[in-house]
């Protein structure tokens, strides 16, 4: 792994080492848990992906930065498992509500696999007050083939008109068991197919950041 992957896990666990050992918390400060898709599970950063080019994970983080969200994230281990990195990110979140952070104030952000886990992240914590963006990562075959999963929380989805991996999620929404406080979906129309979440577009990082802020309307 290179040095700045290095540097990305490095602060993601001194933000929770700073928190565990009570930083002065700020209630107007909103955290987001960016969880990447499965490409940059795989390969280098430098490397390209043969259709969709470049995965831009630290052009996203810093898109985020730059609007003053505090930005939790690493690159996962190849081969992930998807629940159990779920309620890894679980307990994070709820080391973060003990210290008193607000759940409106957290975001749980997923790109195609990355939105998997994110979808467990809803599931397991099932706190309807947290908000969560999941991009590029349902079909409708996941209903029968993932039945566990059960959104709950401040869900907005986001999915590319030609992207076969990821459609609208209203399927979902509607077999979800658990409570639902906002739904919103965003349709792209980038011709980009699954590319487009592999870069740092404002097409799709605009509503994520609107839907961090408390914007369910994306006004």
């Amino acid at each position: 792994m290179k040095k700045h992957c290095h540097l990305i896990i490095l602060s993601f666990t001194i933000l929770f080492s700073i928190i565990s050992f009570g930083h002065k918390k700020n209630n107007d400060q909103s955290y987001i848990f960016f969880l990447h898709n499965k490409f940059v599970e795989e390969h280098n950063l430098n490397e390209f992906h043969p259709e969709y080019g470049k995965a831009e994970y630290n052009e996203i983080l810093n898109s985020f930065r730059k609007d003053n969200f505090i930005v939790l994230s690493e690159i996962r281990s190849k081969n992930t498992n998807v629940p159990n990195y779920a309620k890894k990110i679980v307990k994070q979140i709820q080391e973060l509500l003990k210290k008193g952070v607000a759940p409106n104030k957290i975001t749980v952000i997923g790109t195609s696999k990355g939105g998997y886990i994110a979808q467990y992240v809803s599931t397991y914590l099932a706190n309807p007050n947290v908000n969560f963006v999941f991009i590029g990562c349902f079909r409708d075959v996941d209903i029968e083939k993932i039945p566990d999963i059960n959104f709950c929380g401040n869900i907005l989805t986001i999915y590319e008109k030609s992207d076969i991996y990821g459609v609208s999620a209203i399927r979902r929404k509607e077999t979800s068991k658990l409570k639902i406080n906002h739904f919103k979906e965003v349709e792209l129309n980038t011709g980009l197919k699954h590319g487009f979440l592999f870069k740092a577009l404002d097409g799709w990082i605009v509503p994520c950041k609107k839907w961090a802020s408390g914007n369910y309307d994306l006004n």
